[in-house]
């Protein structure tokens, strides 16, 4: 068997297990803004986005590293233009993810001073990205 071939099963299912969890956390926040701090709603909330993030958006995003990295390697990638392009991306969908984490431990200590709207407007910023993402991948525009 090909072992490039499950270099690149693995990092589009970590992307995938990883985009789900991106886009399912800031509506998630939606939910949790529109909360009473305290509240028993609001405690849940809490549970739900802590799990998320650590059981499910953190791993696949370090694994989504670990076999990009490694198919890009087989792939000799480096040099071309769309994988430059691409990696930019990435690193920013990255820097959003670590915003997210910060969100998760300001609303754990009910210090959360963002609006629902603001987290409806941050809920398609990784959106964007992927389409970006995946444009680049498949088309290879330059």
């Amino acid at each position: 068997m090909d072992l490039f071939l499950w270099v690149k099963s693995l990092h589009v299912i970590s992307i995938i297990a990883w985009m789900a969890g991106m886009l399912y956390l800031p509506r998630l926040f939606v939910y949790h803004a529109e909360t009473e701090v305290g509240s028993e709603q609001s405690e849940t909330f809490k549970v739900m986005e802590r799990r998320l993030l650590k059981a499910i958006i953190n791993p696949s995003m370090i694994a989504a590293w670990i076999f990009g990295l490694w198919a890009a390697y087989e792939l000799s990638a480096w040099q071309d233009g769309w994988f430059h392009a691409k990696f930019t991306l990435v690193l920013i969908m990255s820097g959003v993810h670590g915003y997210l984490s910060r969100c998760v431990k300001a609303f754990a200590a009910d210090k959360n001073t963002r609006t629902a709207r603001f987290y409806r407007i941050l809920n398609e910023v990784p959106t964007v990205l992927m389409i970006a993402i995946v444009i680049l991948v498949i088309v290879k525009p330059f």
